[in-house]
């Protein structure tokens, strides 16, 4: 079973994503809480797979209690998705930046809201691809200059030009196109490249890409 905690202040908002989520048979809604206080305490104690966390909420917001979840390392196992009223709200990105697994508008669709849950819990995906796009075209335009590529050394030159490609937004379909080889050996890759980094998930794995200078902004086209 994945085990979800759902964080938002809108009571709403947490009973159509519970519903949803609870009708599944592989999911199960394990808590609510209604600010950020709350989740970081629900988390801490019931340690779900993934918390649907929204941004805004009142005492903690979503974003410092993601940093404060992201960086302990008891809660390593437990992945952050960011709910938003926008696609491209401010705020995704430093969400990013803090170890949050990607982010889903409040308003998608059901089925997408499932596939994101499952696909975060896999560490296969940063959500929506078109998404994902926009969002790296916004840490490439905010990102600062890339710092010594030595973190990179352990990577395989072909595990670097995986990552690169993580980096400019491809899933590991298009990767496995790209390179002609199986989606299997591209997902293979960039599990190994995650793992030698020490990156949580995709996301951060495209955090790492800029951060080291693999992929600069304006390569995107």
């Amino acid at each position: 079973m994945i085990r979800v905690l759902l964080a938002d202040d809108q009571i709403l908002v947490r009973a159509g994503f519970r519903a949803l989520l609870d009708a599944q048979g592989d999911i199960e809604v394990v808590g609510e809480a209604a600010d950020g206080a709350q989740a970081l305490a629900l988390v801490r104690d019931a340690r779900p797979d993934v918390v649907l966390m929204d941004i805004r909420m009142p005492r903690l917001d979503g974003l410092a209690a993601t940093r404060r979840i992201t960086s302990d390392p008891e809660l390593g196992g437990v992945k952050v998705v960011m709910l938003t009223t926008f696609e491209l709200d401010e705020y995704v990105f430093e969400a990013i930046r803090s170890g949050a697994s990607g982010f889903l508008v409040k308003d998608t669709e059901p089925q997408e809201l499932l596939r994101a849950v499952r696909a975060v819990v896999d560490g296969d995906a940063l959500l929506s691809p078109g998404v994902t796009r926009r969002l790296i075209a916004e840490f490439a335009a905010r990102s600062k200059e890339p710092a010594a590529a030595d973190a990179l050394a352990g990577l395989t030159d072909r595990e670097r030009e995986v990552m690169a490609l993580v980096g400019l937004g491809l899933s590991n379909e298009e990767i496995a196109r790209r390179l002609v080889v199986s989606p299997l050996t591209a997902k293979t890759h960039v599990s190994r490249a995650m793992v030698k980094l020490g990156a949580r998930d995709r996301a951060q794995l495209v955090v790492l890409a800029y951060e080291s200078g693999l992929v600069r902004p304006g390569w995107l086209g």
